[in-house]
């Protein structure tokens, strides 16, 4: 492997994690370009550049249990990924086993937090690499490949045999990642973009809480409603969320309005049509929020609350549920909580017994440039990455889990026991992943969506706005960025 090894030395002020993560962030309603992943922010010092030995002239492999020998034309691989919170140690492992299992192939591989800074010059130079996996700070590289039509059609890839299974690489991925906008950007039902990771956010809960009350999960609002009245017999709240950040609202209230409204309602929302509060059954679960705040569900000074204070509380067993992701585990890591505490995720309530229960999810993903230059060995390197030797690497070195859908089970002896309960999320009746993105805004747009989607909710528990109030608001501001669209084009 040759690799650009960079000397980082941190900067001052530290980018707020993807999602949300550290409070005051972008999140994912408000942008095409979020992901899931803590991303620290660094400059790049000093480089060095080590190569190890050893090409060929075509390279051979039986990797990953697939008997079939592959040779190819050019054996350098270029790849360049950005260093985010699963760290640079599954990269190192899964690159030199790459090369171990198709001898003669070099990979060069550059990582850092500032990978962005680092390639940018590569591209304009014509020289792009060849595989690309940039989340976090580093995605707005990827936003424009997409806008400029500069990403390689990979669904070949996912509709060819996995290396390691007699299934279709398509058949390893839960329902709906595949074809969400993230990895299908252009709505023809190609795929542009390989998600590595899907990590689940909604509803966190305290399995042994549960447990010890011999309470079920809700499944239907009624159901949560009703929970919510055992609870306040312990003297327990039903529900919080970080009052002062309630962008992460949106893993409660968004899967519920898909739920209600439909996929095709739902999408009429994340495209500012008019009406589309209503119709897509956003409407109805802002209304759920505010019976749950009159009937004494939320609880006592989560408005006052940042995102650490919130979560402290339900880690004290103040609250039953908070809408977070699966970064709570290292958020809240040091942080006391109530003995035998142990995290669980359950989605939003639906309307109905039998309702789709949707999970928003947030995708980190990888391409392969349109220009790149070995377009071949990297659709291969990518397949590669969802073998299950793959899985393994990432879950004992990042305590991660990739994408498909099985991984969490394969991997379950390697990760954390919470990590392994947030991904069994997936295995819940009914469940179907939601990759939520709004549309583009018109460049210098008037309408922050996120304050306007979110920051009512405090006046709602305050009593000075209610819920169809707040519905009108989001219209209103839809309205206005819709004219804006309009005079850009």
């Amino acid at each position: 492997m040759k690799r650009t090894l960079v000397s980082l030395v941190l900067t001052a002020a530290l980018t707020a994690s993807m999602l949300a993560g550290c409070g005051a962030s972008t999140d994912s309603s408000t942008s095409q370009t979020t992901a899931a992943g803590t991303a620290s922010t660094s400059a790049a010092t000093s480089a060095e550049t080590t190569q190890a030995n050893g090409t060929a002239e075509n390279a051979t492999s039986a990797a990953a249990g697939n008997s079939e020998t592959k040779t190819f034309e050019n054996n350098e691989l270029n790849i360049a990924v950005f260093e985010g919170g699963y760290g640079e140690d599954y990269w190192n492992a899964i690159v030199e086993a790459f090369e171990k299992d198709y001898p003669g192939v070099t990979v060069n591989m550059q990582i850092s937090p500032t990978i962005a800074d680092t390639i940018q010059s590569q591209i304009a130079a014509g020289n792009i690499p060849d595989f690309l996996c940039l989340n976090g700070t580093s995605y707005s590289i990827i936003s424009t490949l997409i806008t400029e039509k500069g990403l390689m059609d990979l669904t070949d890839v996912f509709d060819s045999q996995a290396l390691d299974s007699d299934q279709t690489l398509r058949d390893e991925f839960t329902e709906g990642i595949l074809d969400s906008s993230y990895c299908s950007p252009y709505g023809d039902g190609k795929i542009y973009q390989a998600p590595i990771t899907a990590a689940p956010s909604a509803l966190i809960y305290n399995k042994t809480l549960f447990e010890k009350y011999g309470w079920e999960l809700p499944v239907t609002w009624d159901d949560f409603f009703a929970l919510g009245e055992k609870a306040k017999e312990q003297g327990i709240a039903l529900f919080t969320y970080q009052g002062i950040y309630p962008s992460y609202l949106q893993y409660f209230l968004l899967p519920a309005a898909e739920s209600a409204g439909g996929e095709e309602n739902f999408n009429k929302l994340l495209n500012y049509e008019e009406n589309s509060v209503a119709d897509s059954g956003f409407q109805t679960e802002l209304d759920q929020f505010q019976k749950l705040v009159d009937s004494g569900y939320l609880m006592d000074g989560t408005v006052a609350l940042n995102h650490t204070q919130a979560q402290q509380a339900f880690l004290q067993d103040e609250a039953l549920f908070i809408p977070c992701g699966t970064w709570i585990e290292s958020e809240m890591a040091d942080s006391p909580r109530t003995d035998g505490f142990e995290y669980g995720m359950t989605p939003a309530p639906v309307e109905n017994d039998g309702d789709t229960r949707y999970v928003a999810v947030a995708l980190e993903t990888m391409s392969i440039p349109q220009s790149a230059k070995n377009p071949e060995l990297a659709k291969e390197f990518l397949k590669y990455l969802y073998t299950d030797q793959s899985a393994q690497l990432f879950a004992e070195k990042a305590n991660g889990v990739l994408a498909t859908k099985d991984t969490a089970e394969k991997v379950k002896d390697t990760i954390s026991s919470s990590m392994y309960n947030f991904y069994s999320i997936y295995n819940e009746e009914n469940v179907k992943a939601t990759v939520i993105s709004f549309a583009v805004q018109a460049q210098g747009s008037k309408i922050d969506l996120g304050a306007e989607l979110w920051n009512p909710a405090s006046d709602v528990v305050n009593g000075t706005m209610t819920s169809t109030e707040w519905g009108q608001s989001i219209e209103d501001a839809f309205s206005q960025i819709r004219s804006e669209l309009e005079a850009a084009d």
